[in-house]
């Protein structure tokens, strides 16, 4: 939650509606030269859906299991996905549904900024924290707003943040990129937590993505740049050169971690603080 301190300049911060942390954040991104262009700090009671749209099902027909082998049927219903104290959650249920497609032992959510929002090159940001269990696969990503290169992953992927749920002591962020499937490629790094935290406390994630680079870093730290990646559709320094899309999803199995199993606490949530982009 955005938290708030008992200062002068803070109480006028409070009273046009800007928390101490959001402030903070938003000085220091401007300081190392952003300027803040879109966001969302869920501030309502519902998610905004000018700026949100739901994905719906388990990816049939053309990509069942959202082509990594996950369990979860997405759902818009508000115990999947909601808006409440501030932050927005994505709840991952243990229950039966069915669709035309099939049927599907877990619930859980995911929205995205296509065609409302996207971006060329920027800071990506969100403050969030994730469940711990085995088989929960939590996401803050980016996906082509055009497919200009080529289908997965010629015309690429960020992934800002995602977590393994039975490993909460690390996260990784990682790009995808080179052909379409199965030629594509991919290169990852890890960020591992300090001593006494773990991903299931608030941290905040970030991408610094410019001209031929692309940084990551947690509670502004870096840990990982990556310069060096091609497609097949163009020259470099495609396929990043193009919008993108945000992406935020509590998956359930899958390859990243493997599928749940009796040990898997549910229902857990994924709570999101605030999302910010930013701009040279």
């Amino acid at each position: 939650m955005k938290k708030t301190i008992g200062t002068l300049i803070v109480v006028t911060m409070m009273a046009v509606g800007v928390s101490s942390e959001a402030y903070a954040s938003e000085k220091s991104a401007e300081q190392e030269g952003w300027r803040l262009v879109w966001s969302d700090e869920f501030d309502g009671n519902t998610l905004d859906q000018s700026k949100w749209r739901y994905d719906i099902g388990n990816g049939y027909p053309n990509l069942p299991g959202w082509g990594n082998e996950e369990l979860q049927y997405y759902s818009d219903h508000p115990k999947n996905v909601r808006v409440e104290n501030g932050e927005l959650i994505i709840e991952a249920h243990q229950e039966t549904v069915s669709d035309q497609y099939g049927t599907y032992g877990y619930t859980s959510g995911k929205v995205l900024t296509d065609g409302r929002f996207s971006q060329t090159y920027g800071r990506f940001e969100a403050r969030m924290r994730l469940p711990a269990g085995q088989g929960f696969w939590p996401a803050f990503w980016m996906m082509p707003q055009h497919d200009r290169y080529g289908g997965w992953a010629a015309s690429g992927e960020i992934d800002i943040m995602e977590n393994a749920g039975a490993t909460p002591h690390k996260v990784g962020g990682a790009i995808h990129y080179g052909g379409p499937w199965p030629d594509n490629r991919f290169s990852a790094g890890d960020y591992y937590f300090p001593n006494g935290t773990n991903a299931t406390d608030y941290h905040e994630y970030a991408v610094e993505w410019e001209p031929g680079e692309i940084r990551w870093y947690v509670d502004g730290n870096l840990y990982l740049t990556l310069n060096d990646w091609y497609t097949v559709g163009g020259p470099y320094p495609a396929p990043f050169d193009q919008e993108f899309y945000l992406i935020l999803n509590l998956a359930v199995g899958g390859w990243y971690g493997g599928n749940p199993d009796g040990s898997t606490p549910f229902p857990s949530t994924m709570a999101v603080d605030y999302v910010r982009v930013y701009h040279r």
